[in-house]
């Protein structure tokens, strides 16, 4: 079985696919796939489902969604696969699992590669770092579950991982900041830099790659114009770390040309006090 949930959502057994039209039955599938080897309780099937106020059918309409999924389950893996479809969406006191590896399931795949990439950077090998991090996002498809209607479980966890994907975009700017690529980061930063306004890591990440670049004076427009932004829509000032960096850009300190971020640190947290 091959599971997708980065981006519209993906479920193939033997090159058929097993994902339902119906959106409750898809909610189901999605929840499952996301805790491989996991048993959901039925509780939180029927909160993904129905909110806090189900239905007084509600349990005998997801059995029924159950039943769905294993049908076109067994329809995918054919008559003359070991086993059969209650054994991969199997039934257990309490609740239900899909009973599949989790390397099945693409967020797993994703997960496995941040966590080599985070122990790579950690480690100072900038290089390992920005590949596995460019692995873990070429997984994605687009929005996670974007064809996928979210109840107040599933949508708490595309919430997380999208906040993920957000963090280990920053995590591989900072490794390929590390390798020297200010100049091939440019463009992306752009794009970055509008979809986050307020983001101020990347736009710490930006700015220095815009002066390593040669373009100084589009670096202090770069952190004007986000400093217009904080207090036009939050009231606020950048913060310390922004303003440090500002004044060596100002002053033209030459460690901003060489400067290297140390063992475990983001670029934004070398100009931390």
């Amino acid at each position: 079985m091959k599971i997708q949930v980065l981006g519209p959502l993906k479920a193939e057994v033997s090159g058929g696919s097993i994902v339902p039209t119906a959106s409750k039955p898809r909610q189901l599938l999605s929840l499952l796939a996301l805790y491989p080897g996991r048993v959901m309780p039925v509780q939180t099937l029927m909160e993904e489902i129905w909110g806090m106020e189900p239905p007084l059918s509600a349990l005998t309409t997801l059995q029924t969604y159950i039943l769905q999924l294993r049908r076109r389950l067994g329809t995918a893996m054919g008559p003359d696969a070991p086993g059969n479809a209650k054994d991969i969406l199997a039934t257990r006191h309490g609740g239900y699992l899909l009973q599949i590896p989790e390397e099945c399931v693409d967020v797993h795949q994703y997960e496995h590669l941040v966590a080599e990439g985070r122990c790579a950077f950690e480690a100072g090998d900038s290089a390992l770092a920005s590949d596995r991090f460019r692995k873990a996002l070429g997984l994605w498809d687009g929005t996670a579950l974007v064809d996928v209607r979210l109840g107040p479980v599933l949508e708490i966890e595309v919430v997380r991982l999208e906040e993920s994907r957000l963090v280990t975009i920053e995590r591989r700017i900072d490794a390929d900041l590390r390798l020297g690529r200010h100049a091939e980061l440019l463009g992306e930063m752009r794009q970055l830099t509008l979809r986050q306004p307020l983001n101020e890591g990347l736009h710490a990440q930006f700015i220095l790659a815009q002066y390593r670049s040669g373009r100084q004076a589009a670096a202090l427009g770069t952190y004007r114009e986000l400093c217009g932004r904080l207090r036009e829509d939050l009231g606020v000032e950048p913060s310390p770390q922004l303003q440090r960096l500002y004044q060596a850009m100002l002053t033209m300190d030459p460690q901003l040309d060489t400067l290297d971020a140390r063992r475990g640190t983001s670029t934004f947290d070398l100009f931390a006090a």
